[in-house]
């Protein structure tokens, strides 16, 4: 393998990103002098078709960058979005990065080592309405990391209140984090909650908008009423706590 592959791997791969065969093949390598790469030690082999340039180490959005190829829909949601926004309660020293998808995907064990997650699949809309016209890159992110607008995030928050698991999120936090949400856009979240199809959801964003104090959250009951057909809600907590939401 000649030398001239290998320092182009070295300057064009991009850092933190686990590189596939379809990257490593605009590189000009193919599977036989990527197996040469990784026997010579210029290339880490994470798991089938995952490498790192030597020396490298997988970063946060690398990670996220190499999943969008595989997951549709794939974008930073929820608490980690409000988090990315400035938006946050507590200040975690590795948080989990919460991740939402359209399809189901087996992820990886070194996924995990590199970055903790949640990932789910949770539908919150009717099929006829796509929420990609609310996922934005970052200014301060890679431009290949979509992630949720704050109106959607607060949605997708309220979807994991009441969860078990690592998916779960306390209803305590998740109100100190509506707390801060003064700017939310109400022409962003009207068309949310009109076409929002799990009664639960819209329960929590109306009780975290009341609970608020600010305007966006004054008027939200007509989407509840478009759901609920007068009945309560509840469920028990991952705390062991009911949480019951009104009609």
């Amino acid at each position: 393998m000649s030398d001239r592959k290998i320092q182009r791997l070295i300057k064009d791969a991009p850092r933190g990103q686990p590189l596939d065969p379809a990257m490593l093949r605009s590189l000009e390598i193919n599977p036989a002098q990527t197996t040469y790469l990784v026997n010579a030690g210029w290339l880490q082999r994470l798991s089938k078709g995952a490498y790192l340039v030597a020396g490298d180490v997988a970063s946060v959005e690398g990670i996220i960058t190499y999943l969008s190829r595989r997951i549709p829909g794939l974008h930073v949601g929820g608490k980690t979005a409000l988090d990315w926004q400035g938006v946050r309660h507590n200040v975690a020293f590795r948080p989990r990065i919460t991740l939402w998808g359209s399809k189901s995907y087996r992820f990886p064990t070194w996924i995990e080592q590199h970055m903790p997650y949640t990932f789910q699949t949770t539908q919150l809309f009717d099929d006829q309405y796509s929420v990609i016209q609310w996922l934005r890159p970052l200014p301060s992110k890679s431009a290949h990391v979509l992630v949720s607008v704050p109106e959607l995030a607060l949605l997708e928050l309220a979807s994991d209140i009441g969860k078990r698991g690592r998916k779960g999120q306390s209803l305590d936090e998740a109100a100190h984090l509506a707390d801060m949400l003064r700017n939310v856009r109400i022409d962003i979240l009207s068309p949310l909650l009109e076409n929002c199809v799990r009664v639960k959801v819209v329960k929590l964003v109306r009780d975290l908008g009341q609970s608020s104090g600010y305007p966006w959250g004054e008027d939200l009951q007509k989407y509840v009423n478009r759901l609920s057909q007068g009945k309560r809600w509840s469920i028990k907590e991952k705390d062991g706590r009911r949480l019951t939401l009104k009609p």
